[in-house]
C-alpha cells in the first residue's frame, strides 16, 4: 500500500533517478490518437475534446450486465455457504503457486493489500471510489502504480471466485478477503457487511486528477480543497518516500492528514491504520524498476490481463519488484503483533535506500531480528517507510503512536474499528448490509436511521395529501422542498436521500440552496405532529405527489403519483454535520443552482449532478423541463422558466427553448445568464442559464429535448416526469 497504506507499502512503481520519466508504457497519455474507433480513424472525441460527456449517464446499464436485469444479488447471496467461503480463503493463504511464490508461505500480506486498495480509492467530498462496485478490475485502476501486483492477488482468488460464481461479487470478495487474512493471523475484526455488487465496465465520472503522468506531485493544500484522495496521481495515498522523495518524515504529515481526511479519518484512525497495515507483510523492491514491464492495460494479448513482468532474476518470490522499498516491519509478518510500534520506538533510524534505488530507514543500532520472506536461514534488521516514521515525528502523531504503543489492546481495537470504516465506507446505510457477520452497533457514518414508528394505512395517507393540499402551500413549493430533501442522494456511497428526513437538520436546512425549507417545513412539520400518523420524511415527500398531481391535473392531464410509505425521521445526534456539509451541492442545475465553476461549466456539473442521482439522459431531460415548468429554481428566478402557466406540468420548457423565433444571446460576461429575444421584434421574451439552454446546443441532449418538444408529447411528458421523479424520491429506500 503507499505509505500510510497496507504491506507492500509504496506500491507504486519503484523509485529510481533513472526512471523519472517512465516509458510510454507506464503513462497513461501517449502521442498520437487515444480514443480511435473501434475500426480504426478519428472519433468525435479527437475533432471535439471538449465535448460535453452526455455519454457518462449511460455507464452500467443492462447492455453491459451479463447477468440481466432480473438478477438480484441479494437472493444469490442468501444462498451462499458463507462459512465454506471463508475456509476456502482461508485455504489459499498458505497454498502458495509457483508463478507467484507467497512471502513466508503466506497470502496475508498480498491479500490485505488487495482488499485496501480496492477501498482506499473512496473520496469522501464526491462519494465517488471504493470497493463498492468491484473497480480494481478495470482501469485505471487495474493498472495503477500504486496497485502492481495486485492483478496476482485477483488471480489466486479466481478459483474461489469461480467456484461460488455468483452468489459472491468481486467486489464483496476483495474485502472479505482481507478480513479472512486479518483474522488468519490472529487478528479479530469488526464485522464485515456484504452487498456489493458488481458492474462490469469502468467508472468514467471519477475525477483521478488533470496530470498527464504518473507519479506527478500533488500539493497537500491542494488535495485540503479537492475530492483526490492520493498526492500522486496513480498512488492510493501518499509517497511512503515523503512528498516529492523528500526523505523527511515531518514532511509527509500535511499530505497524509490531507488524504486520509478525504476519506473522513482523523488522526486516531489514520495512526491505526498505517500501523495496522504495516503489521504484516513486506514490501518489494529487489531491483530497479527498469526490469518491470508494461502494467496489465498496456499488457500484449497473450499476457491475458497480466502485468508489470520483471526480467529481474525469477521476477517473483525474492527476485519480485513491487514498489521498488525493501521493506519488513515485524518479527512476525504473517502474525498480528505490536511489533510496528515496538521497533518504531525502541530504535534509531538512519535513512538508507533499497536495492532499487528508493528511500528507506533501516534500525541501525538493532539486532537482525527479522525473518526473510523466502530464506529461513537469513535475518535482517527492522526497516521502516519515510511515512511510518511520520507516526514518531510528528507531534500529534507521535501522542497516538505511543498510546498505542503502551495499549496494544487500544490499538487493536482502533485499527478493527479504523478498518471496518475503511472498507465499508461506500456502502451507504447499514440496511444495505447483508451477511452473518454485521455488526450490531450503530455508527455515526453509516448515517444510522431509528426503527419506524408509523405505519400509515391507504387512508390514512389520503388524509394526509388532502392536509397538504388545503394548507396553503404552492405547487412550487410543495416539489421544491420534496426535491431538495431527496436530491442530496449519492450513487457513489449510497447516502443522502429523502429517508430520515435530514432537510430539517442541521446543516442541510441552513443551506442557501434549500432556502424553501424555511418556508414550507414549518407548515408540513405542523401537518406532521396534528396528524400524528406519519414521519416528516414520508410527508415531504407526500408534498411533492401532491404538487405533481396538482401540476399534471393543471396540464390536463389526471394521474395518482405511486407513492410508498415507510421512511423514518433521524434525530441531529445520529447526523454527523462535518460529514453532511459535503453532500452540499456544488451546483443543482434542476435548480438552476451554482456556488462558481472553476475550471469546468454549469453543463458538466449538470451532467455530474444527474450522475450521482443515477439518471439517464431522457430522465434528466424530462426533469429538467418538469421542473422549469412548475417554477422550482432555488432563489424564485425566471431563468428558464419558459411558460406563462407556472405550475402546470406542461412541455413549454421544449416547444419555446426549440422555437426559432428567439435567439438568445449571453448577458454577462462569464455567460451564465442569457436573454432570449423575438428576433422579428428585439423583445425580451425569456431568460436562462446555460443548464438550461444546454438541452437546445448539445445535440444528444436535444434529440430527448425534441421528444419532450413536439405535439403529441403531452401524455407522454407527464408520464415520464413521474417516474422520473419517483425514482429520485425512492433513491434512498433500498429495502423496496
Amino acid at each position: 500500500m503507499s505509505s500510510s497504506v497496507d504491506e507492500d507499502a509504496k506500491d507504486a512503481k519503484p523509485i529510481v533517478e533513472a526512471d523519472r520519466e517512465a516509458p510510454a508504457g507506464k503513462c497513461p497519455f501517449h502521442a498520437g490518437k487515444s480514443n480511435q474507433a473501434p475500426g480504426g480513424g478519428t472519433t468525435n472525441r479527437d475533432w471535439w475534446p471538449n465535448q460535453l460527456r452526455v455519454d457518462l449517464l449511460n455507464q452500467h446499464s443492462s447492455r453491459s450486465n451479463p447477468l440481466g436485469e432480473a438478477f438480484d444479488y441479494r437472493k444469490e447471496f442468501a444462498k451462499l455457504d458463507y462459512s465454506a467461503l471463508k475456509a476456502d480463503i482461508k485455504g489459499l493463504l498458505t497454498d502458495s503457486q509457483a508463478w507467484w511464490p507467497a512471502d513466508w508461505g503466506s497470502y496475508i500480506g498480498l491479500f490485505i493489500r488487495m482488499a485496501w486498495h480496492s477501498a482506499g480509492t473512496y473520496r469522501s467530498v464526491d462519494g465517488r471510489g471504493g470497493s463498492g462496485r468491484g473497480q480494481q478490475r478495470f482501469a485505471p485502476l487495474n493498472s495503477w502504480p500504486d496497485n502492481v501486483s495486485l492483478d496476482k492477488a485477483r488471480r489466486l482468488l479466481w478459483p474461489v471466485k469461480q467456484k461460488y460464481g455468483q452468489k459472491i461479487s468481486w467486489a464483496d470478495l476483495y474485502i472479505l478477503a482481507g478480513n479472512v487474512a486479518l483474522e488468519n493471523s490472529g487478528f479479530r475484526t469488526f464485522g464485515f457487511g456484504a452487498g456489493r455488487e458488481d458492474v462490469w465496465e469502468p467508472d468514467m465520472d471519477v475525477n483521478w486528477g488533470e496530470e498527464a503522468t504518473w507519479l506527478e506531485h500533488r500539493h497537500p493544500e491542494a488535495l485540503a480543497q479537492s475530492p483526490l484522495g492520493a498526492t500522486e496521481m496513480g498512488l492510493i495515498y501518499v509517497n511512503p518516500e515523503g512528498p516529492e522523495h523528500s526523505g523527511d518524515p515531518a514532511s509527509a504529515a500535511p499530505a497524509i492528514r490531507a488524504t486520509f481526511g478525504n476519506m473522513g479519518m482523523n488522526d486516531e484512525e489514520i495512526v491505526a491504520l498505517i500501523a495496522g497495515g504495516h503489521t504484516l507483510g513486506k514490501t518489494h523492491g529487489a531491483a530497479p524498476a527498469s526490469h518491470v514491464g508494461v502494467d496489465p492495460e498496456t499488457a500484449p494479448l497473450e499476457a491475458q490481463g497480466l502485468g508489470w513482468v520483471s526480467d529481474y532474476g525469477s521476477g517473483v518470490g525474492a527476485d519480485a519488484i513491487t514498489s521498488g522499498l525493501e521493506v519488513i516491519w515485524s518479527q512476525t509478518p504473517t502474525q498480528w503483533s505490536n511489533y510496528f510500534f515496538e521497533n518504531l520506538f525502541k530504535y534509531e533510524w538512519v535513512q538508507t535506500r533499497s536495492p532499487a534505488g528508493a528511500i528507506q530507514f533501516e534500525a541501525v543500532d538493532a539486532p537482525e531480528i527479522i525473518p526473510d520472506a523466502f530464506d529461513a536461514n537469513k535475518k535482517r534488521k527492522p526497516t521502516m517507510l519515510v511515512t511510518d516514521l511520520t507516526l514518531r515525528f510528528d507531534p500529534e502523531f507521535e501522542k497516538i503512536s505511543r498510546r498505542f504503543y503502551n495499549d496494544p489492546q487500544a490499538f487493536n481495537e482502533a485499527f478493527a474499528r479504523a478498518w471496518f470504516k475503511l472498507t465499508h465506507r461506500d456502502m451507504g446505510p447499514k440496511a444495505r448490509y447483508i451477511g452473518p457477520e454485521v455488526p450490531q452497533e450503530d455508527l455515526i457514518w453509516q448515517d444510522p436511521l431509528p426503527a419506524p414508528v408509523y405505519h400509515p394505512t391507504v387512508a390514512d395517507i389520503a388524509q394526509l395529501k388532502e392536509k397538504i393540499a388545503a394548507s396553503g402551500l404552492t405547487v412550487t413549493e410543495l416539489v421544491s422542498v420534496a426535491w431538495a430533501s431527496a436530491s442530496t442522494f449519492r450513487g457513489g456511497d449510497k447516502r443522502g436521500g429523502a429517508n430520515g428526513a435530514r432537510l430539517a437538520l442541521l446543516p442541510q436546512r441552513e443551506w442557501e440552496v434549500n432556502a424553501v425549507a424555511a418556508r414550507v417545513l414549518p407548515t408540513l412539520e405542523g401537518i406532521q405532529r396534528e396528524a400524528n400518523k406519519a414521519s416528516l420524511a414520508d410527508i415531504i415527500v407526500l408534498a411533492g405527489v401532491v404538487g405533481v398531481e396538482q401540476a399534471a391535473k393543471a396540464a390536463g392531464v389526471g394521474i395518482e403519483m405511486p407513492f410508498t410509505a415507510g421512511r423514518v425521521d433521524a434525530r441531529q445526534d445520529q447526523t454527523d454535520i462535518e460529514s453532511f456539509n459535503l453532500l452540499k451541492p456544488r451546483a443543482d442545475g434542476f435548480r438552476n443552482y451554482g456556488t462558481g465553476f472553476g475550471k469546468t461549466t454549469t453543463e458538466n456539473l449538470l451532467i455530474d449532478k444527474a450522475q450521482q442521482l443515477t439518471l439517464t439522459v431522457p430522465e434528466l431531460t424530462v426533469l429538467v423541463g418538469g421542473m422549469r415548468a412548475l417554477g422550482a429554481n432555488f432563489d424564485g428566478s425566471q431563468h428558464g422558466v419558459f411558460t406563462h402557466h407556472v405550475g402546470a406540468l406542461n412541455t413549454d420548457f421544449f416547444v419555446n427553448l426549440l422555437d426559432m423565433r428567439n435567439e438568445w444571446k449571453a448577458t454577462d460576461g462569464s455567460n451564465e445568464r442569457f436573454e432570449g429575444r423575438d428576433r422579428a421584434t428585439g423583445e425580451v421574451r425569456f431568460t436562462a442559464t446555460r443548464a438550461d439552454l444546454v438541452f437546445g446546443s448539445n445535440a444528444v441532449l436535444r434529440a430527448s429535448a425534441e421528444v419532450y418538444g413536439s405535439s403529441d408529447a403531452r401524455e407522454k411528458f407527464v408520464k415520464d416526469f413521474v417516474a422520473a421523479w419517483t425514482k429520485v424520491m425512492n433513491l434512498d429506500r433500498f429495502e423496496l
